[in-house]
């Protein structure tokens, strides 16, 4: 409860001086107002520093079907940047209901931010929505460090989280490509994550990653496997190959032949072995079939 009390605080902070309309005042090019005002959805580009790169389609769906009976109830946030054009701050959802629905018109509150508030409003309203990854959200905070100077605790008063949190966040743009869009389809969970972001060296992180989805390890598990101790009791997994085209044409000509997955994985004194997978005797016969033949 503490914590949506400093959200709460934080987004309160971010939007001060806009009160809730009694109604909506229609204006052909409306200013700077506390009170709703309709715009004209053409006039409405998105937010270009919305954090959030995926909408569900299930949860954009049922706001589309709660807007055709109800409308928009609560006002989309726009900052005015030229003559009728304007750019949302929040309520990037509700635009693009909207828009699939085809209205022409749609409630607005219109103020002024700068590009950090814009970023900053985007991020705490997605965050108390508690649906945007965590990937996105680590791109978000580490753009208002690189493009506005924030401190990691001056994000921590701004979004109403721990500095460790943030910390913790940012420390996800250290794992790979593949372990990044593991965590985002919910392969793996923020605390495998955190595990592999310990990992320095990309190739081990990939071998971890494998094993915690194949394996399907626990968070605690994969810490095991990953310590110093675990480590010293046993030799350091192979490290994947690192496959120039030739060697990749060559996998895929074994895997075809095969007809199952050709696995390559090195050492770093330079010795490998080829893993073939099959997943029944029949599958076994083949392979050898073509080995010995």
């Amino acid at each position: 409860m503490a914590k949506n009390k400093d959200l709460g605080k934080g987004i309160r902070a971010l939007i001060s001086g806009i009160d809730s309309p009694n109604k909506q005042i229609k204006q052909a090019h409306p200013t700077k107002s506390t009170q709703s005002n309709s715009l004209p959805l053409s006039y409405i580009d998105p937010n270009p520093y919305q954090p959030r790169k995926h909408f569900e389609a299930e949860e954009l769906e049922a706001l589309i079907a709660s807007i055709r009976v109800h409308g928009i109830i609560q006002p989309i946030t726009v900052k005015r940047i030229g003559p009728d054009k304007y750019h949302i701050i929040s309520g990037e959802r509700r635009y693009r209901a909207a828009t699939a629905i085809g209205l022409e018109e749609v409630p607005v509150y219109i103020r002024e931010a700068g590009d950090q508030e814009m970023l900053e409003m985007a991020l705490i309203e997605n965050i108390q929505r508690s649906d945007l990854n965590p990937i996105d959200i680590a791109i978000s905070y580490q753009r208002l460090i690189d493009e506005f100077k924030i401190t990691h605790d001056e994000i921590s008063k701004r979004v109403g989280k721990k500095r460790s949190t943030i910390t913790n966040y940012i420390r996800l743009l250290k794992l790979t490509p593949s372990a990044q869009e593991a965590l985002k389809s919910n392969q793996i969970t923020m605390g495998h994550a955190k595990v592999l972001a310990g990992l320095e060296n990309a190739d081990y992180q990939l071998v971890v990653l494998d094993s915690i989805i194949e394996n399907q390890l626990s968070v605690r598990q994969a810490e095991s496997l990953v310590s110093p101790k675990t480590q010293k009791q046993k030799k350091a997994p192979a490290q994947p190959a690192t496959h120039d085209s030739d060697m990749r044409k060559i996998i895929d000509r074994l895997s075809e032949k095969f007809g199952s997955k050709v696995k390559v994985s090195r050492s770093k004194d330079g010795k490998g072995k080829i893993e073939v997978g099959f997943n029944s005797d029949d599958q076994l016969n083949h392979i050898l079939d073509n080995i010995l033949d």
